[in-house]
């Protein structure tokens, strides 16, 4: 009796195990397929870049954030309380200021990457590299969600520093101190600089 059991429950679980790890194998190849071609674009060490090409690898570089759910971690309880529209607007300038940020130091792209360790739950995902440049090993962890059938990368915990918790701080120290107007104005400040 023990062994029809464990048989039946073994086949109930089989293909969501087979589906993780086809999914784990999709997000693999997704972001080395995206490494690839950061690494094609940037070309050696010293090359200068066109602004087209500039442009080409922001897009590569940050098409696969899911900037509304990092925004929204970003803001916490402030979120919900913003109209559709301030939402929107807020979206936009965040993700233009982390696009315009991406460019800064693109050496860092050029680093090898390792993929450790990719788990997958449902919707959800946690990836984790180790990215090396220059005899320089740094931990590199994206969380990952299944929105509208695409993985997106919702954050991203470089050296154990989570993008959307840094933000998130950030964001509710100004909120506190002058509130979300004054942090909205100087969001539209800084994507007017990008």
């Amino acid at each position: 009796m023990n062994v029809i059991l464990f048989l039946i429950i073994s086949i109930l679980t089989l293909p969501s195990v087979s589906y993780s790890q086809s999914d784990a194998a999709e997000i693999r190849e997704m972001l080395e397929a995206r490494d690839a071609e950061i690494k094609e674009l940037l070309g050696p060490a010293g090359t200068e870049y066109t602004q087209d090409q500039r442009d080409r690898l922001k897009d590569i570089i940050n098409d696969v954030i899911h900037y509304r759910s990092m925004a929204q971690f970003a803001l916490g309880s402030t979120y919900n309380e913003l109209s559709e529209e301030t939402r929107d607007e807020f979206v936009t300038l965040f993700a233009t200021i982390i696009r315009d940020n991406s460019l800064n130091r693109l050496d860092i792209y050029r680093a090898d990457v390792v993929y450790n360790n990719i788990e997958v739950n449902g919707s959800n995902a946690f990836v984790e590299t180790t990215a090396q440049l220059d005899n320089v090993r740094t931990p590199v962890d994206y969380k990952m969600e299944l929105i509208d059938d695409v993985w997106m990368i919702t954050d991203m915990t470089i050296d154990e520093v989570s993008t959307a918790e840094s933000y998130n701080r950030q964001f509710q120290s100004i909120i506190r101190q002058r509130g979300f107007d004054a942090l909205l104005e100087s969001l539209r400040r800084r994507a007017a600089r990008a």
